[in-house]
């Protein structure tokens, strides 16, 4: 009896160390295939958007730290790594992780890995709020009635599933006739993925009013419209319907920096 329950262990053994070698070689010649189909796409150093929303980038050096705007996207690396700094959080990321930003904030960024014999390649996905929405009632995902506080910026592992989504988006570049039909509908499973991942619960804040996240949105808006004008704190958490140390706290929760930075 002892004999045929290790016998049968040891073939579901056989069974999952077998489907894990399959995930990880499809995961690789995916990476392989993204990192070819980018290269091909964009051959100098800059950035192309090759279809609405999608933006590659290759660069052959690594880059002195560049100071710009994060804005609502999904951020693969097909070859290279990159580190971004948002307020004193680091963010690290490479062909395994991808990076996810919910909102607009100044950031700083920098490649670390790239030469011109294997450059930086990457790819952008802009994410649309009501296209985030629209997938989110069509998955029935529940509607976040929480008032917690969300990082505009996280990095997770990039899945073998959503990996295979993002190759496929990108092979539609080949046709452009089946573009125009198949990128809506595979940018829909990306952000399902998405949705059901690790940071799903970050991405339904892009969408949803519930949360501070969405407020603290708005008072980076009007920051950023405003620049020029003097501060007031205390009338932005007004609008918010927040006292201003609460504004402070929740606006550092989710941007890493004071309204002032």
């Amino acid at each position: 009896m002892n004999a045929a329950k290790t016998r049968e262990k040891s073939d579901l053994d056989l069974i999952n160390d077998s489907q894990a070698k399959r995930e990880a070689d499809r995961a690789q010649a995916n990476r392989d295939e993204l990192t070819e189909r980018i290269s091909q796409a964009i051959r100098n150093d800059g950035m192309i958007e090759p279809l609405k929303g999608l933006h590659f980038k290759c660069s052959s050096s690594p880059g002195e730290c560049s100071h710009g705007v994060s804005v609502p996207a999904f951020c693969v690396i097909a070859q290279g790594s990159k580190e971004v700094l948002l307020g004193s959080d680091r963010y690290l990321y490479d062909p395994m992780h991808y990076l996810l930003a919910t909102v607009e904030l100044p950031i700083v960024s920098q490649i670390l890995d790239a030469s011109k014999e294997k450059p930086h390649l990457s790819l952008r996905l802009d994410l649309d709020p009501t296209l985030v929405g629209s997938v989110m009632v069509e998955a029935g995902y529940p509607s976040s009635r929480s008032r917690a506080d969300v990082k505009a910026i996280d990095v997770s592992p990039l899945d073998a599933n959503l990996l295979d989504a993002v190759v496929r988006l990108v092979r539609l570049l080949d046709s452009p006739a089946e573009a125009h039909v198949l990128a809506p509908l595979i940018k829909r499973e990306i952000i399902y993925r998405l949705l059901m991942g690790e940071q799903g619960n970050r991405l339904r804040h892009i969408a949803v009013l519930g949360g501070y996240t969405h407020h603290i949105a708005r008072a980076v808006e009007r920051l950023r419209k405003d620049f020029k004008e003097p501060l007031r704190i205390e009338s932005i958490a007004r609008e918010l319907g927040m006292s201003v140390s609460g504004f402070h706290h929740h606006f550092k929760s989710v941007t890493a920096m004071s309204p002032l930075q």
